[in-house]
């Protein structure tokens, strides 16, 4: 059902998505740009050595994490002054992390780039300085975490996809530098992308600075006991964001170890596909995270179930509408997009975007477990999935099996990890675990079985060219459309939904 706040989530939300369209199609573009300027074995490198500083990834993550749920929950309560201490002991918090992140790449990271990555010696010192670049590019898109943070916490769509917008356009423009420069293109392009990161971090900086009172470092507002609370809380995210970066990056550079430069850049580009999908689903997530926090810290429980149940379902229809064309035409669309993909891209792809559309349903429980700040148990078990996948992949590869199995390790983790997130989220906040599935996995289910079977057989009979697939590619969307509004959707929101559509589209008599 559209009550007040839900309507306020989907207008957030289709803010996010239209602008979203534009900035993936930036992002795509631009890879195309990297991998033809850079060639498959340097654009390789590129994403092994970034991949090492990517490794310390989840600090951002799991700090935006802790700072949105403290602000939103202060901010759920109307609490100033709690504002305020939050920030100072973020800030202090952030601050300490940069130090140490420094320290561990500067020491074990450096002497993994120069002592383990088999790294062709003719790129040997331009993959030393490329480390160095990352590590400034990840500082500062560290520093920029908390200022983010508070623009999703006072859910300022608008501000917050227009910094992306410059970002995006920003990386646009270091992707072209590489194809005109005869400098060094793999410094120059790592350069480029950290004046983006900088920029971007200032910019956040100047509006919250200039928005919000709360964004100023106060000592006098250190408090103990609050440090400790968010400190345990981080500590906790941090471990959970470690183990999805392993299972990522440390992947990525297991399977270059295991094979060759070309088969990792194939794993970046099937990377980057699900993610473009996946941030559709991931923009709606932010749009719910805010609400989700506030009614918790108010009691108000069956509309934070409501927000809860509506936008699980939501988020896999705004991914399951791309994921299921794409997937049907992977190999037309990146021979139109990179004209020639690295070998195992199409496959890799396909498998991601499987993992991905399985982890998509989750996302808002995900965000409901932080709720009560108690993140011990949940980031233990799922952590512990997550490292076990990267042992598992180091087995099967070990085994000799292809390296489209550390792909079918993640698929099955992610279906145990939604089970296992479900019955934990059900005991932090009374979530019933059959309610999630009646009203969520039942109808999701379905609208995937019902709209992938036709269209895939569609398929299947049509020839093998650029016609065929754009048919089936909006065969597929206008299905899956249809199928989400009559099975994905009951009774209730399917006429709250055409009554809000009536109110904004007059029919003209």
């Amino acid at each position: 059902m559209l009550n007040n706040q839900n309507k306020r989530v989907l207008k957030n939300t289709l803010i996010l998505y239209v602008r979203q369209i534009f900035l993936t199609l930036i992002s795509l573009y631009t890879l195309r740009l990297i991998l033809n300027g850079l060639g498959v074995d340097s654009y390789g490198i590129y994403t092994v050595v970034a991949g090492i500083v990517g490794l310390a990834s989840f600090l951002p993550g799991a700090m935006s994490s802790a700072t949105q749920r403290y602000f939103s929950f202060a901010l759920g309560r109307k609490d100033q002054v709690a504002l305020t201490k939050i920030f100072s002991v973020n800030l202090l918090i952030y601050v300490a992390i940069c130090v140490l992140a420094l320290a561990v790449l500067e020491s074990a990271g450096l002497w993994f780039v120069h002592e383990a990555l088999n790294i062709p010696k003719e790129h040997a010192e331009v993959a030393k300085l490329l480390y160095q670049i990352s590590i400034l590019t990840f500082i500062s898109s560290l520093l920029a975490s908390p200022f983010m943070s508070i623009l999703i916490a006072h859910e300022e769509i608008d501000i917050f996809l227009y910094v992306s917008i410059y970002e995006a356009v920003a990386k646009l423009a270091a992707a072209i530098t590489i194809t005109f420069t005869s400098w060094e293109k793999l410094t120059t392009y790592g350069t480029a992308i950290f004046f983006a990161s900088a920029t971007t971090t200032l910019i956040y900086l100047i509006v919250c600075k200039k928005r919000y009172p709360a964004c100023t470092f106060k000592c006098s507002m250190l408090d103990r006991a609050t440090f400790k609370e968010i400190l345990s809380f981080t500590g906790w995210t941090l471990f959970g964001q470690l183990t999805t970066v392993a299972r990522n990056q440390a992947v990525t550079i297991l399977l270059y170890q295991t094979f060759n430069p070309a088969v990792a850049a194939a794993r970046a580009i099937a990377t980057t596909v699900a993610s473009q999908v996946t941030v559709f689903s991931n923009n709606l997530n932010t749009s719910l995270y805010p609400p989700i926090i506030k009614y918790y810290s108010t009691g108000q429980r069956e509309e934070m179930f409501s927000v809860i149940i509506w936008g699980s379902k939501l988020t896999f229809f705004l991914m399951w509408v791309f994921a299921l064309p794409l997937y049907l035409e992977m190999e037309t669309v990146l021979q139109i997009w990179l004209a020639t993909p690295p070998p195992k891209a199409v496959s890799f792809s396909q498998l991601a975007l499987i993992e991905a559309v399985i982890m998509t349903i989750s996302l808002p429980l995900a965000t409901a477990a932080r709720a009560p700040g108690r993140m011990r148990k949940y980031e233990l078990a799922l952590g512990t999935i997550q490292l076990l996948i990267l042992v598992a992949s180091w087995a099967m590869l070990s085994m000799g099996q292809p390296a489209e199995s550390v792909f079918l390790v993640a698929i099955a983790a992610n279906v145990l990890m939604f089970f296992i997130r479900l019955i934990i989220v059900s005991a932090l906040i009374g979530l019933g675990v059959s309610l999630f599935l009646k009203k969520v996995a039942l109808p999701v289910l379905l609208v995937a079985i019902s709209s992938s079977v036709p269209v895939a057989i569609v398929k299947a009979t049509l020839p093998s060219n650029h016609l065929s697939a754009g048919f089936v590619v909006l065969l597929s969307m206008l299905t899956s459309a249809a199928l989400m509004f009559y099975l994905g959707f009951d009774a209730t929101t399917r006429q709250r939904l055409k009554e809000q559509i009536k109110a904004k589209i007059p029919l003209q008599s």
